[in-house]
């Protein structure tokens, strides 16, 4: 992995915070210029560094008040059930997360419904109609205490 210097640290911890700001303001935090600011930047693009911009939505305020992280054990580890079952869970909007992890789990899940109705149709019409899922188990989320999506870079 290529070293990042200081001034793309600088660079990535402002867009992380505030990916509106105009290339403008952040050459002038920065303290360089502005072309050399849209270089550096896209430079971060195209190597994979940043991955894509966004607005992250609060998800009550569009009609997702259910939050459930979902783990998810196979009943085939085979390879090419490992790959189906990959691009099964990557077509269901509700999975806004999807990591393939070690310990009792296979899959941990993050996933959004309306209400809890909600999440028992994405059980049952979307998640069990993946023909490898063995064991689901759900924990619903009362309250966030802590919601981070900025990387610490030192």
């Amino acid at each position: 992995m290529k070293k990042i210097d200081a001034t793309n640290k600088k660079i990535l911890r402002i867009l992380q915070n505030e990916g509106t700001i105009t290339n403008a303001e952040l050459a002038n935090r920065v303290g360089i210029a502005p072309a050399t600011t849209l270089e550096r930047v896209k430079k971060l693009v195209n190597s994979g560094t940043i991955n894509k911009f966004v607005a992250l939505v609060d998800p009550e305020k569009v009609g997702k008040g259910i939050t459930a992280f979902v783990a998810i054990t196979l009943n085939d580890h085979s390879s090419k059930a490992v790959k189906l079952f990959n691009k099964e869970i990557c077509e269901i909007s509700e999975v806004l997360e999807c990591y393939h992890v070690a310990g009792d789990a296979d899959y941990i899940l993050k996933v959004v419904t309306e209400d809890i109705r909600g999440y028992e149709l994405f059980a049952i019409e979307k998640l069990a109609h993946i023909s490898n899922v063995g064991r689901i188990t759900a924990r619903f989320v009362l309250s966030k205490v802590k919601h981070e999506t900025c990387i610490p870079i030192e």
